[in-house]
């Protein structure tokens, strides 16, 4: 859904939206039972999961053996160092995943690993702001989990990228659902119902 050509090049396929500062790809997917991404390695990128529906069973260098719930996110920043791994649907059912990568703003980071659990009712930044503010990576490209509640009010004043993952609403004035990818200079937006809204954005919080 997200396709930066900084990091992709000639290879951004028509019809995908651009990236916002160092986000630069956005995929939306489906594993069929038991199936897997194999293992594979990754260098200077920043890959965050964020499990929708059903579990992953997380395998390679970092933090091998661990398990996400739908809900939780996971972040690997590759750095200089790199990192292999491969994520396997354990189920007899399809689940999903978002991923989505962010390019580093500094070459040679030590690889890290990092697991977050956004509650509902719950915005959760999981990825940017300054070093040492909380346990996020640094970054001034920021990601955050917002799982709204019917009801709750989401707003961001800055450049921002936002995809509704699952759930409704009222988005600037305009009705948005399940698999809206929306983007703006501003963000208003009021749940119908329970949602899951994944934002980018630079700078600090609305």
């Amino acid at each position: 859904m997200v396709m930066d050509a900084k990091a992709w090049g000639q290879q951004v396929e028509p019809g995908v939206q651009p990236g916002l500062g160092q986000f630069v790809y956005l995929a939306d997917a489906r594993f069929i039972p038991h199936g897997e991404t194999k293992m594979h390695p990754h260098h200077e990128i920043d890959v965050i999961s964020v499990m929708v529906e059903g579990r992953i069973a997380h395998q390679g260098s970092l933090e091998h053996g661990q398990e996400l719930n739908a809900f939780d996110v996971q972040v690997q920043r590759a750095g200089g160092e790199g990192f292999r791994h491969n994520e396997v649907n354990p189920d007899d059912v399809e689940n999903r995943m978002l991923q989505l990568w962010f390019l580093p703003e500094v070459a040679g980071e030590p690889a890290g690993y990092r697991v977050y659990h956004p509650q509902a009712g719950e915005r959760l930044r999981v990825y940017g702001g300054d070093e040492g503010q909380d346990e996020t990576f640094a970054a001034k490209t920021v990601m955050e989990v917002a799982r709204l509640n019917a009801g709750d009010q989401l707003e961001q004043d800055s450049e921002f990228i936002a995809y509704i993952t699952t759930g409704s609403g009222q988005a600037n004035g305009e009705s948005v659902g399940e698999g809206d990818l929306l983007s703006g200079d501003a963000l208003s937006l009021t749940a119908n119902e329970d949602s899951l809204v994944v934002l980018v954005h630079q700078g600090a919080a609305g």
